[in-house]
């Protein structure tokens, strides 16, 4: 159940979310724990940075080791050490990023398993049962993704529609496997919108998913190859088409301070990206005013100063310089990515709490 608190501007809020009697206070980002994990960092180490929400990826953890492996070891939680909320998405990225080894029919996706080249079969109820069965708090209905290039070729309508369909048969299996279930134990579903860059389309796609009993919503089909100024647009267009209720607006895949800024000013909620600690296991983390410093370079090689001098981070505080940053990463020491993954996590951390403490 999400309640909103205050209103900053025109579309941006803050509010509280409660899924399964954990309070989550929003913005928020949350970083992706893809196999279970935040690389390179400790569970201490993501809660130390002020994330209230870890994401972790179906399609990754049902290739290995397996829900089933998960559930006979206590579940996600348990499994990971991590008593923050866990959401965990469809699968239906993978369905665009691994369009080479994949094949997509109206029951689902199949797949080639990149490892073994074992067949994958993915479908909507595969999904919620999948996801169930890791024990996530938050889960996400299995959706069709396109890309940019597959609008252009005209596939955005079919995915719009393929997308609804899959969402009806997600719900109703959500609703069988919750049917038993206490309101306060069931996990919180979000129906994915879609329709490229089609506004016709996504007002339509909304209108569905807003109108059905999902219990929160996800902008999904964005950060797919779509230039900035198409993004923004996007989100603007969507900004005032929200209904009040009481359910959070979830932007899948958008991680750059730039971006997390201008979608919570349009309504957005919560936020997952890989691209903090991607970026930061290659030396590249942001400090005041969004600037990239790429802590390889030679200009620190002498440098006293931390990342950022008003970062409240374990990186700064701790006075790791920029020169023992770059050398540890020009020695390829793995400390050097887990203290900049803590700087940059923080920092978008950092940009929602301004919203939430307005």
């Amino acid at each position: 159940m999400y309640e909103e608190k205050n209103r900053i501007g025109e579309f941006a809020r803050s509010g509280e979310l409660i899924v399964r009697g954990k309070k989550i206070i929003t913005p928020t980002f949350m970083p992706d724990g893809t196999r279970g994990a935040v690389k390179s960092m400790t569970p201490d180490m993501v809660r130390g940075t002020g994330v209230q929400v870890v994401l972790a990826n179906t399609y990754h953890l049902h290739l290995m080791p397996g829900e089933e492996v998960i559930a006979d070891l206590g579940g996600l939680h348990n499994f990971t050490k991590q008593n923050l909320p866990m959401l965990t998405d469809s699968g239906g990225f993978q369905v665009f990023s691994l369009a080479h080894i994949n094949k997509i029919t109206e029951e689902g996706v199949k797949f080639k398993d990149p490892r073994t080249g074992d067949a994958i079969f993915l479908s909507p109820e595969k999904s919620i049962q999948i996801q169930m069965k890791l024990g996530a708090d938050m889960i996400v209905a299995f959706d069709d993704v396109v890309s940019l290039e597959d609008s252009k070729r005209g596939r955005t309508l079919e995915a719009y529609e393929r997308t609804h369909r899959w969402l009806e048969r997600c719900i109703a299996e959500y609703d069988r496997l919750t049917a038993d279930l206490p309101e306060d134990q069931k996990p919180l579903l979000f129906g994915v919108v879609q329709g490229g860059l089609d506004k016709d389309l996504r007002k339509k796609s909304l209108e569905i998913v807003q109108g059905s009993s999902v219990g929160g919503m996800a902008i999904g089909g964005l950060s797919v190859g779509e230039s900035r100024e198409e993004m923004h647009d996007m989100l603007e267009f969507l900004a005032p088409l929200y209904d009040d209720s009481t359910r959070p607006r979830f932007l899948l895949g958008v991680g750059d301070p730039v971006d997390l800024r201008k979608a919570i000013e349009c309504g957005i909620d919560m936020l997952d990206c890989v691209l903090p600690t991607r970026n930061a296991r290659h030396g590249s983390v942001w400090a005041t005013g969004d600037i990239k410093l790429n802590l390889k370079s030679e200009i620190h090689k002498l440098s006293t100063n931390v990342i950022d001098d008003i970062c409240d981070c374990y990186t700064c505080k701790s006075g790791f310089s920029r020169g023992f940053l770059r050398h540890q990463f020009k020695v390829g020491e793995p400390l050097a990515g887990t203290l900049a993954s803590i700087h940059n996590i923080r920092y978008l951390q950092r940009i929602c709490e301004e919203y939430q403490n307005v």
